[in-house]
């Protein structure tokens, strides 16, 4: 019996792929922890025929078969250094087996209640225990191909032993304690201390600042009160051990500040992890960053892991930014860098920026209170990407690493960090919408860089209840975002001391409930068609990271703020259904060696921006802000042909900032320039944007005359043009809900003789389509998807992927359903008999050809059904399942939990059905099986041939050329999530978890078609 196909005790014929033990039979113990129509539509398609795959060419294959570095990644949570190097090594296997690319060791224990089982002492991040596990899992992801990122320190943020909370290297906060004086009267006593104590740990604090401000109620707001600014002053001097005696002036109310300066205490999530605690780092001081690398060098960087980084490293990455502090975020730096950088002295401005958990205390006039914080925001920024991103990355590079991070989570210049990093990351948890990942992209883009990285898939209430199609209906957008790498949230390792079954996950349980989702793996019923999803996502990170991309328009974003979901005015709800892309570059984009303008584009070797538009700045009250410098730019951008458009009153624009004498008037007059351009439009309304685009000329690539769901991606590679289709929004739980869509589409091509292709994302199969009409330029045909649903075009020269049909005639219109190009022949397909008439495409003209399809038999609806389950239960160990079996006789389909016996049950379905065909299903007939909505995923067999990977979105399959005259027997395999057995077997943690809907529920229909070569 092969490894490929087996046939167990039901006579089910089914491939073990990547099956970590054969599931055969009752009481068996699997242990992990021991050895269509009338439009183009991206399923199903066009079988090819088993004869038709050698006529394919390298390029086929390239899609057919991607490499290691563009399959998707794992994040592969660790219990800190309790893992065993034989299940390490093992681990790396099933992950490289699955068709993952690489993983990132993380160290996450938020499900365990008790840490001291880890006995961090011995076993925490960064012990020689912990090395040596991470060597043996760096060893073996040598030997498998894959790669290891390692995360700069335990769980986040970015923290490190070595250091204490009073260090200089840790992370620091600016707290301030105040008192109300009356006018006229006079405080004496102590300074006033902090108004939230400090954190454990931290046992220092320095006085840096004491003040007095006269209280203004026409600057208070809700939440903050207002200062008069010209009332403040200095009062540092006048403190005396410790304590000051003040007069307030007679006139009105008064406030004394006093300004500490110490440790935040903050420690990495879920820990401890280290002993001693490890304290997060400074992240805008160089000795923040040099407390990472000091460490490192001297505990983690062994003379083996040096050389295994070499062979198998992949990347450092830190996660989000959240730097969580009692009072303002601080380094003692600070003071000097923002005089440098603004011009002026922060001291008398702190009231305004100064924090108290999180919330402003205290503000000057409104106008006043925003420059200020935009500057401080801005210096923060600075430090953020000199010492702490620059200084990482260079150190990064020296040992064959990039540098991967998620640069978000302060008010700090996300899209200018991300075009710094040789990896920017997003996330489906954490990101509002779309938007969020087009501020990345748009660093990423004019940065020259190639890859956006997303944290996917992590969900609230997740656990082993996430299915492939949730998780693929919510990365569709991301991709059509930007989105090019995909690091799956995650796997976890198989057992810590006190797990229940099915093992150790690092985030459920969650505080006794349902944690995140999901702990991926073989303790999963559908690991087993991993390999179909792994695959499908290869491929759209092949496609999606060749060439450059490109997008219609740049959105100049004063503020480069991400993790917001604050979108473009008109672009993001209007702009887009109708086929416009857009991305967010920031000020700092402007001074990248790739902006420049030339043949009316942007960063012509780049995302080539057709236009450049510009608003208001959402995060300060929507003024019309610009530097001087970034005016200047665009009055040189414009007159080099670049055309520019205008939201607002920009003849009032103010710098973004506190302005420097004249700097406004300064700003006016190059803004005055600006707009008497030609390649210039300014609009009051977002909704005469489109009409002002129109006038300039400029067009998106893709265009439907509709408002759609449709989003799109499009990149070129090698003179070849890729377009990533899909039906979706950011989200599946978006209101209202996506619906199918089914319109004619436009999409414009670089080269003026390109044909275009369909890409199949499951398959790796390519064929050139067989019915649209070209424009000059463009391309237009009609695209059909269901919610989520996903399509790649190629528009390229003939015979791009070997297609023998590349240089014949194609259809411009038909009568039948569909034309396609089957084994290099136009031919047309049809549900029902009848003579069909085919406008063809010529030189100069065209010509219409009659094609005859015969009878065609009936759709039939596969009701009959024999049905073997295989139940998964918890074994005798937290890692252990057995499998019980159920055979049941169907003369309908319904969901498992209708079905006696199976109510509860989790696991993996094997549907088997005959269908006698009297006529012959050769030359002319075939069929698409239609498989309804089963849930989870799904594999088909067809008279004992496994087919290709099935689309998990739209589950239909052309089954026609394995069909035969007589009996035929489908098999439907169908793996289940283990939300339904875990309600039981721990229901005080997955009680509450609703009972899913698993297997076939119908209806399964068996479509025929008839087939004809036109002419």
């Amino acid at each position: 019996m092969s490894d490929a196909d087996a046939q167990d005790d039901h006579g089910f014929t089914r491939r073990r792929l990547l099956r970590t033990a054969a599931v055969a039979g009752a009481g068996t113990a699997l242990a992990w922890s021991t050895p269509a129509g009338t439009a183009l539509a991206a399923s199903p398609g066009s079988a090819a025929s088993p004869a038709s795959a050698a006529a394919q060419v390298d390029r086929t294959a390239w899609l057919a078969h991607p490499g290691r570095p563009v399959q998707p990644r794992f994040r592969w949570w660790w219990p800190d250094g309790l893992v065993d190097p034989r299940e390490i090594r093992r681990e790396v296997d099933q992950i490289a087996d699955a068709g993952f690319g690489g993983v990132e060791i993380a160290a996450v224990t938020h499900s365990l209640d008790d840490k001291t089982v880890l006995h961090v002492a011995e076993n925490g991040w960064g012990t020689p225990v912990w090395t040596a596990r991470v060597e043996a899992a760096l060893d073996q992801a040598a030997k498998r191909g894959i790669t290891i990122d390692l995360t700069a320190g335990p769980s986040w943020p970015t923290a490190v032993p070595s250091i204490t909370a009073d260090s200089e290297a840790a992370v620091k906060e600016l707290a301030h304690g105040s008192v109300q004086v009356a006018g006229g009267a006079t405080y004496t006593g102590p300074v006033p201390a902090p108004l939230v104590a400090a954190a454990s740990g931290v046992t220092r604090q320095q006085l840096v600042l004491v003040q007095a401000a006269r209280v203004d109620t026409a600057n208070s707001t809700r939440k903050e009160t207002g200062l008069s600014f010209s009332s403040v002053r200095d009062l540092t001097g006048q403190v005396a051990d410790g304590s000051i005696s003040w007069t307030a002036p007679p006139d009105g109310e008064w406030v004394l500040i006093a300004y500490w300066l110490r440790g935040s205490g903050q420690t990495p999530e879920s820990g401890p992890h280290t002993s001693p605690t490890a304290y997060v780092v400074d992240h805008f001081s160089e000795a923040g960053a040099q407390a990472v690398i000091d460490f490192w060098e001297a505990h983690i960087l062994t003379a083996p892991v040096r050389r295994l980084l070499k062979k198998a490293g992949g990347a450092l990455f830190e996660d989000s930014l959240e730097i969580e502090t009692a009072a303002l975020q601080w380094t003692p730096g600070l003071p000097a860098a923002f005089e440098k950088h603004c011009g002026y002295a922060l001291e008398p401005y702190l009231p305004a920026v100064i924090l108290s958990k999180s919330n402003q205390v205290f503000a000057f006039d409104a106008a006043l209170t925003r420059q200020v914080r935009h500057d401080f925001w801005e210096t923060v920024s600075r430090l953020f990407d000199d010492h702490h991103v620059a200084v990482l990355k260079k150190w990064a590079h020296s040992l064959g690493l990039k540098l991967r991070m998620q640069p978000y989570g302060l008010q700090t210049d996300a899209i200018a960090t991300a075009s710094i990093l040789d990896i920017p990351e997003g996330e489906s948890l954490g990101f509002k919408n779309l938007d969020d990942y087009r501020c990345l992209a748009g660093g990423r883009d004019m940065a020259g860089r190639t890859i956006l990285s997303c944290e996917s898939g992590a969900y609230t209430g997740g656990a082993y209840n996430t299915t492939w199609q949730k998780f693929l209906t919510t990365m569709g957008g991301a991709y059509a975002a930007g989105v090019n790498q995909t690091v799956v949230h995650g796997f976890s390792y198989a057992t810590t001391p006190g797990v229940k079954w099915p093992g150790y996950a690092a985030f459920t349980p969650y505080h006794g409930k349902v944690g995140y989702g999901e702990s991926w793996g073989p303790r999963q019923p559908t690991w087993q068609h991993v390999p179909d999803i792994s695959g499908y996502l290869s491929r759209i990170h092949q496609v999606l990271q060749s060439g450059t991309a490109r997008a219609d328009v740049a959105v100049f974003r004063q503020t480069g703020y991400t993790a917001t979901g604050i979108g473009a005015s008109w672009f993001t709800a209007s702009g887009v259904p109708l086929g416009w892309t857009h991305q967010f570059i920031s000020a700092p984009l402007l001074e990248l060696p790739g902006a420049k303008v030339s043949g009316g584009r942007l960063a012509p070797q780049g995302p080539a921006y057709k236009a450049l538009f510009i608003e208001g700045d959402f995060f300060s009250g929507s003024a019309c802000t610009l530097r001087v410098r970034d005016a200047e730019r665009l009055l040189d951008f414009t007159k080099a042909g670049l055309p520019i458009v205008m939201l607002g009153a920009w003849d009032t624009a103010t710098v973004p900032g506190l302005p420097a004498d004249g700097e406004n008037e300064r700003l006016r007059t190059v803004i005055g320039e600006l707009l008497t351009q030609p390649r210039v439009r300014t609009v009051s309304d977002k909704a005469d944007v489109p009409a002002a685009l129109s006038d300039l000329g400029v067009q998106p690539d893709v265009r439907h005359a509709t408002a759609s769901t449709l989003l799109n991606a499009h990149r070129v590679a090698d003179g070849v043009d890729y377009y990533y289709l899909c039906n979706g929004k950011h989200a599946e739980n978006v209101k209202p809900p996506v619906a199918p869509m089914d319109h004619e589409v436009t999409l414009r091509r670089t080269g003026h003789d390109g044909v275009p292709y369909l890409l199949d994302l499951w398959t790796g199969d390519a064929r050139r389509i067989g019915r649209y009409t070209e424009d000059g330029d463009s391309i237009r045909l009609r695209v059909a998807l269901h919610p989520a649903e996903t399509l790649l075009v190629a528009i390229g020269r003939p015979g791009l992927f070997g297609d023998r049909g590349g240089k014949q005639p194609h259809a411009v219109s038909s009568q039948a359903e569909s034309v396609q190009f089957v084994n290099g022949e136009l031919t047309v397909r049809h549900s029902a008999a009848g003579t069909f008439d085919t406008l063809l495409s010529q030189d100069a003209s065209t010509t219409t050809v009659s094609t005859t399809i015969g009878e065609v038999p009936e759709p039939r609806v596969l009701s009959a059904w024999q049905l073997h389950v295989e139940d998964w239960r918890p074994g005798g160990a937290p890692t252990t399942t057995t499998v019980t079996g159920h055979d049941l006789k169907l003369d309908a389909l319904a969901p498992w939990s209708q079905l006696e016996g199976l109510e509860d049950v989790s696991g993996v379905g094997r549907y088997r059905t005959t269908v006698t065909l009297e006529r012959p299903w050769t030359g002319g007939y075939g069929a698409y099986l239609e498989l309804g909505t089963p849930s989870g995923t799904y594999r088909v067999t067809v008279n004992g041939r496994q087919l290709d990977p099935v689309d998990q979105i739209n589950p239909v399959v052309d089954v026609g050329p394995w069909l035969k005259r007589g009996d035929n027997t489908i098999e439907v395999e169908v793996a289940s999530t283990l939300a339904n057995r875990l309600r039981v077997s721990d229901p005080d943690v997955y009680g509450g978890l609703a009972r899913q809907q698993y297997g076939l529920t119908g209806p399964v229909r068996l479509v025929p078609y008839g087939q004809a070569r036109v002419g």
